[in-house]
């Protein structure tokens, strides 16, 4: 026997979905008042929305990190506009998602991420997807969020949490391509003294001179590139580099990500 649509049973309903009143009651309607089977039309008709806009670009987002016991989880949601961005239900996704990563590790969350984010789809109307997501553990982390658009996770062997966090917003502010000189491959090099030499070529130097040029021009790149040889961005007088070595730390492991 069909179950009165009640006022209560809409509320109980949206309680548990977050999706609109009039969606909750043509379930409800459809269900014939049994609540699991309002539910289980309103995850298909998400999934169906979801499908649909699966095609649209979603560029923007944001990007969150949350740290606990040695452990820290950085996961990235994108959506099509910034408006959603600041949505509540899209923080508040995110936020949960970051909470079961966390707790559970980062498959779990991505194991049920989908049910969730079809659910927001539904309330916002524009395409959502999980963005990269990854995990830290160590017993010495930092990490820096930057406007909810770039975070930064890194692991130290020595050191402080404090030196740790102020590596990863200097890591955020400078954008190194390289951990080391070591990581700067002949390739890379390659083609930066191709780019140098012609630059060099075109001055009225003597050779001697523009050798001496170029070798400073391809040094001077990838120092500006390079994390452990760049000026730490709150005291420029020490290199990143200097100002681990003086902590006895080293960087164990960089996680980073940007919208």
């Amino acid at each position: 026997m069909p179950v009165a649509i009640t006022t209560e049973l809409i509320k109980e309903l949206r309680d548990q979905t977050g999706v609109s009143v009039m969606q909750c009651k043509r379930a409800l309607e459809e269900a014939e008042g049994d609540m699991k089977k309002a539910l289980a039309i309103l995850k298909k008709t998400s999934a169906d929305i979801a499908m649909k806009k699966a095609d649209r670009l979603a560029n923007d987002g944001a990007v969150i990190v949350k740290a606990a016991d040695g452990k820290a989880v950085l996961v990235t949601l994108h959506c099509e506009t910034d408006f959603v961005a600041k949505n509540s239900d899209f923080t508040n996704l995110l936020s949960t998602l970051a909470d079961v990563a966390l707790n559970g590790g980062v498959e779990k969350m991505k194991s049920e991420a989908k049910n969730m984010i079809d659910l927001v789809i539904q309330k916002t109307g524009e395409n959502i997807q999980l963005g990269e997501s990854f995990e830290v553990v160590g017993s010495i982390l930092g990490n820096y969020v930057h406007n909810g658009k770039s975070a930064v996770i890194v692991s130290l062997d020595g050191g402080t949490p404090e030196l740790a966090k102020d590596i990863a917003m200097h890591i955020a502010a400078m954008k190194p391509e390289y951990m080391n000189a070591g990581e700067i491959t002949d390739e890379a090099r390659q083609t930066v003294k191709e780019i140098s030499k012609k630059e060099v070529d075109a001055s009225d130097k003597p050779e001697e001179i523009k050798k001496k040029m170029l070798d400073g021009k391809i040094s001077t790149y990838f120092k500006e590139r390079t994390l452990l040889d760049q000026p730490f961005i709150k005291n420029g007088d020490m290199s990143v580099g200097k100002l681990l070595e003086s902590a006895k730390a080293a960087v164990k492991e960089v996680k980073r990500y940007s919208i």
